[in-house]
């Protein structure tokens, strides 16, 4: 078998494979010689079929699995061998004709897609910012309500009021204000604070047991998912409820009282018992929020470092051959028009894979079974951790990683994330960053931005 190369044009160059009958005869021979012996043919005992026969039925498929396979071997070997760097794979030309009954020497051409050759030239003269977000007063005071009412005592008062829980039973209405026999009927808890209008959240206020009111539900409650699960029916019949008139009758008030922050409480969020004032434990609570938001920070830098450097490096692609490659190994039926709305995007995203494959190269990041094991040890471990288990045993951990280790999607996954985080420490080492302070609600903004 020979294969020659032509002379890339527009990123894209020709292979030409010559296939010769010595190159596949042999194997084909041991094929026919198998499929006699085996075969029943009425007339003839079992493995005395006359070869022509044999041949005659089966010669010309066999010929032509073994041809294929001899292409698919040899063509990547080629590519491998060669370190010819291909974007998509070996597309044959539509022109090849073959005539695999009468020829026995065959010639196949197929194009195939060149990645750019390019440099990932960064400096300290490349500049990014990277974003500190910090926990101001409003974000810790929040914090702080959310953990006094995680760990508040709840209570029956006798009178609603503002934060209150009004639980009622909720009866469709028909259009004399009658309850429905068959209409919609539910028992929840209505959130006061939730309802975004004030002179329906007033509704709502100064109500004691059994007290009824009369509601247009759809008018009231503006988050159709959360109305759904209150009236237990499918968001989709929102569309069409007539009448949406509905009685809330209460049953009970519930009111949650926050916890004071006091050393009771401390002692109960941060076991250690190293939080004696409020002072302290804001500044823990604050901790612990930046610590969390490094996570948003990095992610942000990383989508900076995409945007920069693909911009920076301005690569050509074979966009031709890529959108026909993209047609032709779809698994399900696509068109050129389809693929043209889409190829911008993946355009976009595939320079970033190559860019991102030069710094990996250019950096020597690279991760062995060793590193994979290790991470997701402290995957585990900080799982653990968060559900309270502050000492877990290193064997169970051990058989805990290796177990996950063994699912292959979750490997591929939790080398990926490795993959991030050690491309991240690279970034950060070869770019400038310029640190911002930043509150998490303008962040927040920034990042929507963009």
């Amino acid at each position: 078998m020979k294969i020659t190369q032509s002379k890339a044009k527009k990123m894209v160059a020709k292979l030409t494979v010559e296939v010769k009958e010595s190159d596949y005869l042999n194997k084909v021979s041991d094929i026919l010689k198998k499929y006699r012996k085996d075969a029943v043919v009425p007339g003839f005992r079992k493995g005395k079929t006359p070869m022509s026969i044999i041949e005659k039925q089966y010669k010309t498929s066999v010929i032509v699995d073994e041809v294929n396979k001899l292409l698919q071997d040899n063509l990547y070997k080629h590519i491998t061998d060669n370190k010819i760097r291909v974007l998509g794979s070996p597309l044959p030309l539509e022109d090849n004709e073959i005539d695999w009954v009468n020829d026995t020497d065959y010639t196949f051409e197929y194009e195939i897609g060149l990645a750019p050759d390019f440099d990932v030239k960064v400096s300290q003269k490349d500049k990014l910012n990277y974003y500190n977000i910090k926990a101001d007063k409003k974000l810790v005071d929040n914090y702080c309500n959310d953990i006094a009412k995680r760990y508040g005592k709840m209570s029956n008062p006798s009178t609603s009021k503002d934060g209150d829980l009004v639980y009622c039973s909720i009866t469709q209405l028909d259009e004399k204000g009658e309850l429905m026999t068959d209409g919609i009927s539910n028992e929840a808890t209505v959130s006061i604070e939730t309802i975004k209008e004030k002179k329906y959240q007033k509704k709502f206020i100064g109500l004691k047991p059994d007290d009824r009111l009369e509601l247009k539900v759809l008018d009231v409650f503006k988050n159709q998912t959360d109305l759904a699960a209150m009236l237990k029916i499918e968001q989709t019949q929102l569309l069409n409820l007539s009448p949406d008139t509905f009685e809330f009758k209460v049953k009970r008030i519930n009111r949650l009282a926050p916890a004071e922050l006091n050393k009771e409480l401390f002692d109960k969020v941060y076991t250690e018992g190293n939080i004696n004032t409020v002072k302290e434990f804001k500044q823990k609570i604050t901790e612990e929020a930046e610590n969390s938001f490094l996570v948003e920070s990095d992610r942000m830098l990383k989508n900076d470092v995409v945007l920069y450097l693909v911009d920076k490096i301005k690569l050509d692609l074979p966009d031709e051959f890529l959108m026909k490659w993209l047609v032709k190994s779809s698994e399900k039926p696509i068109t050129m028009d389809q693929v043209k709305v889409d190829f911008p995007q993946y355009s976009k995203s595939l320079k970033w894979q190559l860019i991102e494959n030069k710094v990996l190269e250019d950096n020597k990041v690279e991760i062995n079974n060793n590193d994979l094991l290790e991470f997701t040890k402290s995957l585990v471990q900080k799982q653990m951790q968060q559900y309270g288990q502050a000492s877990v045993d290193e064997k169970q951990i051990l058989d805990i990683s290796e177990n996950i280790l063994k699912n292959e999607d979750e490997r591929k996954k939790i080398s990926n994330q490795l993959f991030d985080e050690k491309t991240l420490v690279v970034y950060k080492e070869i770019f400038k960053l310029i640190e911002k302070p930043i509150s998490y609600d303008d962040f927040v903004k920034l990042a929507t931005e963009k």
